[in-house]
């Protein structure tokens, strides 16, 4: 790294929780508090581990968002790419009887192959991302539908039942998609916040013709978010495949959303430079929350909407005024 690249690698901050971060642990623990208080099953082990089976798919994808936020960009074709993934390796368990690991390993190559290709466009193409990923958003649900041939998949056998959130699928009661979810959260905490090219991210984010300047590869690390971005969605699939039973045409539409408001909620610039993992954990179990207190607390499904997109204003909102701050200063 040069020198000039150096000043970039101390982006991140110092502090291991961050402002916003903190108001999210406790905006959760009082919804946690006021549920319990109001719902008799809300501290159930059978509820705790629905919401926590939920919300993993949401933070596995998350973790890769986060990285292609930060480098302000964005991915809004997650979920019809998860839709592609889904479909191709439940007929191949159903049809093909694969097993385990080679279902894995073919949702990780299909993931990864259309992340990339978002990667290419984007780094290549020099267009903004939101119109180059909107585009792919559509082509790959196309593609989904093209291979579903008008057609459910039913009968999809319980191969990735360890993934799902079945007994099968947890140990000492935790989903194993969960501790998959924190791992590979861990993982991506500790590359952008340690690692030099984890760091470049920012710098990126901050501005990336001065990064570029600075001897930082933009195109490479480009290429690496969305591609990860896409091996993560691949991940995030096979987690809702799950047990098994049936793959609906309509899988994955909507998680794209379900991601970003994670993200954006737990503190990441959607101008980009700035954010954690750990903070889009927590915008997870946010919305994992609140979905779930909606269900619980029989109130119409259109309120989940509704608080979510006031999270969003609320998070957006502040970031534009932190970084309106810095700026006077």
């Amino acid at each position: 790294m040069t020198a000039l690249a150096r000043p970039f690698a101390r982006r991140p901050a110092a502090g291991a929780i961050e402002g916003q971060e903190a108001v999210l642990i406790g905006v959760i623990a009082l919804l946690w508090t006021a549920l319990g208080l109001s719902v008799d099953t809300f501290f159930t082990a059978s509820n705790l581990q629905n919401i926590l089976a939920t919300v993993a798919p949401v933070t596995i994808v998350g973790v890769g968002m986060t990285a292609v936020i930060v480098t302000a960009g964005i991915d809004v074709s997650v979920g019809s790419a998860m839709a592609v993934v889904m479909v191709v390796v439940a007929q191949q368990l159903r049809d093909g009887g694969l097993a385990f690991a080679p279902a894995v390993g073919l949702a990780l190559l299909v993931g990864g192959l259309l992340g990339l290709l978002n990667g290419a466009l984007v780094a290549y193409g020099r267009v903004h991302p939101i119109i180059i990923t909107f585009g792919t958003l559509n082509l790959y649900r196309f593609v989904a539908l093209q291979i579903f041939d008008g057609r459910e998949v039913a009968g999809v056998p319980g191969t990735l039942g360890p993934l799902g959130g079945g007994a099968e699928g947890r140990t000492l009661g935790l989903p194993h998609s969960w501790l998959l979810a924190v791992a590979l959260a861990a993982l991506m905490w500790a590359y952008m916040r340690h690692v030099p090219t984890g760091r470049h991210l920012y710098a990126i984010g901050g501005d990336a013709e001065a990064a570029r300047l600075a001897g930082v590869r933009v195109t490479r690390r480009l290429l690496t978010v969305y591609a990860a971005t896409g091996l993560l969605a691949g991940l995030a699939a096979c987690c809702m495949i799950g047990g098994g039973g049936l793959v609906a045409q309509s899988a994955g539409t909507g998680m794209e959303l379900q991601v970003i408001a994670a993200v954006v909620i737990g503190g990441t610039s959607i101008q980009g430079g700035r954010g954690t993992v750990l903070g889009t954990v927590l915008g997870a179990l946010l919305v994992g929350t609140v979905t779930s207190a909606v269900t619980l607390l029989s109130w119409p499904n259109e309120l989940t909407s509704l608080f979510i997109g006031v999270f969003i204003l609320v998070a957006v909102g502040s970031d534009l005024l932190r970084e309106r701050r810095r700026r006077s200063l």
